[in-house]
């Protein structure tokens, strides 16, 4: 029974970066959900003050993320912990710190550019950043899952595929509808590189999710 526990848990009874790794999750996970209210505040059209708000709470989330990446992955180093998995779990943590980092260049480059989003098509732009945003928070609950319960994995990996599939969907229909409409051509460009950033958003949660189902079977073997 205890071997078969080790197995399930990756550091077992090493509670601080348990803790630590618990930490970095919370704040990617808030840093999306942040990134999704932003959206909805832009799209509102309320005051500009709130959007530059948020960019500063998503930045100090990611300012927090980094600090406790490299805290782990010093930690990893200094304690000798998980020789076999160390590499595979530091590049873990990157690649699903760097998934903040994007959230937070999106919003930011919204705030900047200010395109000018029409009333019919803000629905869809609400329904496509929901949706990136589940892709990453099952990536998530996947990482999670890794650290603590690798049988578990599975469950929440199938739920990126299907997010990640329905945000290429609704990106494929969006943009339909804005080069099929009057407007000029550069404000079609314009509103069709959102489209694809926040495309690309539920695009890198798939990548995690494929690189930590490797990583999953590795530990598993």
């Amino acid at each position: 029974m205890n071997i078969k526990v080790e197995k399930l848990a990756l550091f077992g009874k090493t509670k601080n970066i348990e803790s630590m790794i618990d930490d970095l999750m919370d704040c990617i996970s808030n840093g999306a959900m942040k990134f999704e209210t932003g959206i909805n505040i832009y799209l509102d059209g309320t005051e500009a003050g709130r959007c530059d708000e948020t960019v500063q709470q998503i930045r100090d989330l990611e300012v927090e993320g980094n600090r406790l990446r490299r805290a782990i992955e010093g930690q990893l180093y200094t304690d000798m912990l998980i020789p076999d998995s160390r590499g595979d779990v530091l590049s873990l943590l990157e690649d699903t710190n760097f998934l903040l980092g994007l959230a937070e260049d999106i919003y930011l480059a919204i705030t900047v550019e200010n395109p000018a989003i029409l009333d019919e098509y803000k629905p869809d732009y609400r329904l496509l950043a929901s949706t990136a945003v589940k892709a990453v928070e099952a990536t998530i609950l996947a990482c999670r899952a890794f650290f603590r319960n690798i049988t578990a994995v599975r469950d929440h990996l199938g739920k990126v595929g299907f997010h990640e599939e329905e945000c290429d969907q609704l990106a494929i229909r969006l943009k339909r509808k804005i080069f099929a409409s009057d407007l000029k051509l550069e404000n079609k460009m314009h509103l069709r590189y959102f489209v694809d950033k926040f495309d690309r958003l539920a695009d890198e949660a798939e990548d995690v999710a494929d690189w930590l189902a490797i990583y999953s079977i590795k530990r598993s073997l």
